[in-house]
C-alpha cells in the first residue's frame, strides 16, 4: 500500500493502473477510521481491482460552531488498518491541494431538495461541502465506483442525485451500517462520548427499532410516531435534533401510500451529535 499526498503523483499512478485495464474503486473518508470505514474498503475491493481511500478532513462541510479543529487526525493508525484490509492507495492531501485558491474562491456544487431538511436544515452549507469535495475527488481519481456508508443516509442520497444529475460515470454503492453489539452505529464521533453517555447511546437505535415495528404493523400516523420517538429520546437524556419518517427515495415526509420508508434521527448526547437511520418496507 502506498500513501500519496499530491494530486499529480496520484494521477500518474492511476494512469498506470488504467493502462493495465484495472478497475478503480474510491472510498472517501475524513480519517479516524473504525470498522465501519473498513467495511467500505472491503466492499470496494469486491468490485474493483484497485481501491483508493482518501483521508481528507474537509473544512467546507463543517459549520462555524462545529468540531473541525478537534476532529481527530490519526493517519498512522488509519494506514495500519487500511493496509490490513487490502487497500491499494491512500490519498491524504493537504487542504491547499484540494482548495488551492481557498474556500472563498472555490466553485461549489449544490444538490437541491434532497439536501434540504434533516441534517441539511441543522447544518447550513454542510451538503454543499460534501457535494463539492465529492465532485473534486471524483474528478481527481476518476473511479469506476465509489462506496459510501448507509449510516449517513442523506449524504448517500445527495451523492446519488448529484452523480445522476451531472451524468458522472461513477457507480455509487451503499454499504450497510456497521454497529456495536448494543446497536450503536459505529462513528468517529462516538469517541467524544463520556462513559456515562456511551451507556445511554443505544437508546437511539432502540427507538428506531420500536418505530420501525409500529410502521411494519401498519401505523400511518407518522407525525404522532415522530412525537412519541422524540419523547423517548428526551426521557433517556438525549436532546433530539430531528426524528423524521420519510420516503426512502425522495427523503420527503412519508405519505400513507409510500411502501419504502426510512426513519432518520439526529440527537445530541451531551455535546456530541449522533445520527442514525433505519429503513422499512411495508
Amino acid at each position: 500500500m502506498r500513501t500519496i499526498h499530491s494530486l499529480k503523483e496520484l494521477r500518474t499512478i492511476l494512469r498506470g493502473y488504467r493502462r493495465q485495464d484495472k478497475t478503480i474503486g474510491l472510498v472517501p473518508t475524513m480519517g479516524n477510521l473504525h470498522e465501519g470505514h473498513i467495511s467500505l474498503v472491503r466492499k470496494a475491493a469486491e468490485s474493483a481491482d484497485v481501491v483508493v481511500t482518501t483521508i481528507f478532513v474537509n473544512p467546507m462541510q463543517f459549520g462555524a460552531n462545529e468540531d473541525l479543529d478537534k476532529y481527530p487526525r490519526t493517519l498512522a493508525e488509519d494506514q495500519e488498518k487500511l493496509e490490513a484490509a487490502g487497500n491499494t492507495l491512500v490519498f491524504a492531501p493537504p487542504v491547499e491541494e484540494i482548495y488551492p485558491e481557498g474556500l472563498a474562491q472555490q466553485t461549489k456544487v449544490i444538490v437541491p431538495e434532497v439536501s434540504d431538511g434533516h441534517c441539511g436544515a441543522s447544518r447550513s452549507g454542510h451538503f454543499e461541502g460534501v457535494a463539492t469535495v465529492a465532485t473534486i475527488l471524483f474528478n481527481i481519481v476518476q473511479p469506476d465506483l465509489a462506496v459510501f456508508g448507509e449510516k449517513d443516509f442523506q449524504q448517500l442520497a445527495v451523492i446519488r442525485k448529484m452523480t445522476r444529475d451531472l451524468f458522472m460515470p461513477v457507480e455509487i454503492i451503499g454499504a450497510p451500517t456497521v454497529r456495536e453489539d448494543d446497536g450503536v452505529a459505529k462513528s468517529s464521533r462516538n469517541g467524544y462520548l463520556s462513559e456515562e453517555e456511551r451507556k445511554i447511546a443505544p437508546v437511539v437505535f432502540r427507538t428506531l427499532e420500536a418505530t420501525a415495528e409500529k410502521l411494519a404493523n401498519g401505523r400511518t400516523d407518522f407525525h404522532t410516531l415522530e412525537g412519541e420517538a422524540g419523547q423517548s429520546l428526551s426521557a433517556a437524556g438525549l436532546r433530539p435534533d430531528y426524528f423524521n419518517i420519510v420516503n426512502s427515495l425522495t427523503l420527503k415526509p412519508a405519505s400513507p401510500d409510500d411502501h419504502e420508508l426510512t426513519i432518520l434521527v439526529a440527537a445530541f448526547l451531551g455535546t456530541t451529535r449522533l445520527i442514525d437511520n433505519l429503513s422499512v418496507t411495508r
